[in-house]
């Protein structure tokens, strides 16, 4: 598409008008969304912001059963509810406030992003999903505390780790196999980089989430499978924002340009509508004891992000196109649901859309910059969504 805001769609053979369609992964994401039986598949948005906004709902995510616990302090904080979540949630807080994303986390996106922009410069080619990687990795582990090992070694480690998403296969020959790699994976990196961090950390607290953990005496296993949750939901989603905005930006010169002449606000929300239209997760799970009156009766639901995202009651008409600007005028929120809904929104949305905004701003100046033919498609049974590999660009 050549035009946005306010375009009208092209006519059809038959003079209708087209539908217009800008979403990428529609394709992958409907040939893998599935409903488990005895479920309720939610698909407004109304809908999913009670459920995810009333305190009788909690977390049905799969693999929970691996964190249960008497001890809360031994759970890691995406499977907690009710009140243990919100004093963990608390705790955590003040790591991803804006005054943090501006004073400390902005510097380590510039420079990684300049440092990865002239490696693509000097070698005229990257993979953009491993720069991306790299630097969600770099700001991760600042965010952490995992800041005792050279990144690149810990991105390496991390995307081994973090890519092994057969642990939570539909086949149960295949769900044992991946954990046992992810065993061994994980030890590997205990060894190499949260061990150090610690011990470092024990020496000479800093103001990050290790040191907190530290402090609050969690168990080694503990702290161990709180880093990994916080790559996994840090570093692959961010990888997947960063290589699917570029892709858009890079496939519409028009809308590139539009980005490039925008303040950081304009940037942001350009980011924030191609998040609206291609959700990093796709579909979360909720259980009710007692539902709402607004939801349709059931216990267990699956939340249908990408549908809601694309309800035509708050996306407006033509809810499939990518229209920057559309969360304001609409007033429905930062990325609507893709950074989820009440208890449990992702703390660190405003961080990862500076991040994305940030590299990108840098990376869509470089001159000649390109895609080299599309970037592979695939499934993530981890965060039930897309993900983009070998999105290899080239430049001048």
């Amino acid at each position: 598409m050549n035009e946005r805001d306010g375009a009208s769609p092209p006519a059809g053979p038959t003079g209708g008008a087209i539908a217009a369609d800008d979403r990428k992964s529609a394709a992958v994401a409907t040939a893998n969304h599935r409903t488990p039986p005895g479920a309720t598949r939610l698909t407004r948005f109304a809908d999913l912001r009670a459920v995810l906004r009333s305190p009788q709902a909690v977390q049905a995510m799969h693999g929970g059963e691996a964190f249960v616990s008497d001890n809360p302090d031994q759970v890691p904080i995406a499977y907690l509810d009710g009140e243990p979540h919100r004093h963990r949630r608390a705790a955590i807080a003040r790591f991803f406030t804006p005054k943090m994303i501006v004073s400390r986390y902005r510097a380590v996106i510039e420079r990684t992003s300049d440092l990865l922009i002239a490696e693509l410069q000097a070698n005229r080619t990257a993979v953009l999903d491993i720069m991306s990687f790299e630097l969600a990795a770099n700001v991760v582990a600042e965010v952490v505390g995992l800041t005792e090992t050279p990144n690149k070694a810990l991105s390496r480690r991390l995307r081994r780790i973090l890519e092994t998403g057969l642990v939570l296969h539909p086949r149960a020959i295949v769900r044992g196999i991946g954990k046992a790699w992810l065993g061994v994976q994980l030890a590997h990196f205990y060894r190499k980089d949260v061990a150090p961090a610690i011990a470092e950390r024990r020496r000479a607290p800093r103001e990050d989430v290790l040191s907190h953990m530290i402090a609050g005496n969690y168990s080694k296993r503990a702290m161990l499978t709180e880093c990994f949750l916080y790559g996994m939901a840090g570093m692959t989603t961010t990888r997947e924002l960063i290589t699917m905005a570029a892709w858009h930006l890079l496939d519409d010169p028009v809308l590139r340009q539009k980005f490039l002449d925008s303040g950081e606000d304009g940037q942001i929300a350009i980011v924030e509508e191609i998040l609206r239209l291609e959700p990093i997760t796709g579909q979360i799970y909720r259980k009710l004891e007692d539902r709402p009156d607004a939801v349709p009766t059931g216990g267990d639901y699956v939340l249908d992000i990408r549908e809601a995202n694309c309800d035509p009651e708050v996306a407006g008409a033509e809810p499939h196109r990518l229209l920057p600007g559309r969360a304001q005028r609409m007033r429905a929120g930062a990325g609507y649901m893709s950074f989820g809904d009440g208890p449990h929104r992702c703390p660190g949305a405003q961080l990862a859309l500076h991040e994305t905004r940030g590299f990108l701003d840098r990376l869509m100046r470089v001159p000649g910059l390109r895609l080299v033919g599309e970037p592979r498609i695939g499934w993530s049974y981890g965060v039930h969504g897309y993900e983009l590999r070998r999105a290899i660009i080239a430049c001048d």
